[in-house]
C-alpha cells in the first residue's frame, strides 16, 4: 500500500472508513514574542466519515500521542520553509506532550463527533466541491461545537477530504507554552488541517466529485 498518495483498495475497508496509513492531521503553531513557528504532524486512530449524511456522520479520533513537532512534512504542509534540528524537535515535543500543555498521558485522544456532513453547493479555493461538517470537538476533556468546510475530490477510488479549522487552546483548558515571563512562547490560536482519505458510501454520487488520477 503506497501510503504517501492514499493508494490501496477501498474495498479492503468498510464504507466511510478513514484510511489511517495515508491520512494525516497537521497543526500550524504561531509564535508570540521571540518564539518560533512550528508545524506538527499527527495521525488518526480508527475513524469514520459519512459524507452526505444529515445525521450520525462519523467520528474522527485524533491520536494525541502521535503529535510530532516540526517534521519535514508538517512544516511543508503549513507553509514553513526552514527546517528544525533534532535537538529542538525533541525539546518542543517534550513540552507539547507534557502535563503543562497537551498532557497526553491523561488525554491520549481527542474526538470530533460529526453530526452532519452535507454538500454546500459551492466550490472551495481549489475549485473543488465543498461539504460542511458540523459536530462537537473534544480536546483535553473539554467539548465545544465545531463547524468545518472541506474540499472533496476522488483519488484512486478514495474520497480525498481536506479542510481546516482554528481553535484557541484556552477554550479547551490548555495554557499556551511560554517562558522567560512570556517573552518567548506560542500563540493561543492553532490552525488545524485535516488531509484524509475516506472509503466512499452510497450517500455521495461519484459523478458529483471530480477525479484526480
Amino acid at each position: 500500500m503506497a501510503t504517501s498518495t492514499g493508494e490501496g483498495q477501498p474495498s479492503r475497508y468498510k464504507p466511510a472508513d478513514v484510511q489511517l496509513e495515508a491520512s494525516r492531521v497537521y497543526v500550524f503553531v504561531d509564535k508570540t514574542g521571540l518564539g518560533h513557528q512550528h508545524g506538527v504532524e499527527a495521525r488518526l486512530l480508527q475513524s469514520t466519515l459519512v459524507l452526505g449524511a444529515d445525521k450520525d456522520a462519523g467520528r474522527l479520533v485524533f491520536d494525541m500521542t502521535s503529535f510530532d513537532a516540526d517534521t519535514a512534512a508538517a512544516r511543508r504542509y503549513v507553509g514553513l520553509a526552514s527546517t528544525t534540528d533534532e535537538g529542538t524537535r525533541r525539546s518542543v515535543n517534550q513540552n507539547m506532550r507534557g502535563a503543562a500543555v497537551l498532557d497526553v498521558a491523561r488525554y491520549p485522544t481527542a474526538r470530533y463527533e460529526v453530526a452532519s456532513a452535507l454538500p454546500t453547493g459551492q466550490s472551495g479555493p481549489s475549485g473543488l466541491p465543498t461539504y460542511q461538517l458540523k459536530g462537537e470537538f473534544t480536546l483535553h476533556g473539554k467539548t465545544r461545537p465545531l463547524t468545518i468546510t472541506a474540499e472533496i475530490e476522488q483519488t484512486r477510488g478514495w474520497l480525498h477530504v481536506r479542510g481546516n479549522f482554528t481553535i484557541r487552546q484556552t477554550a479547551f483548558g490548555i495554557t499556551p507554552y511560554s517562558k522567560a515571563f512570556g517573552a518567548i512562547g506560542v500563540a493561543d490560536a492553532l490552525r488545524i488541517y485535516g488531509d484524509l482519505y475516506v472509503a466512499p458510501t452510497h450517500h455521495v454520487a461519484s459523478a458529483d466529485i471530480p477525479v484526480r488520477q
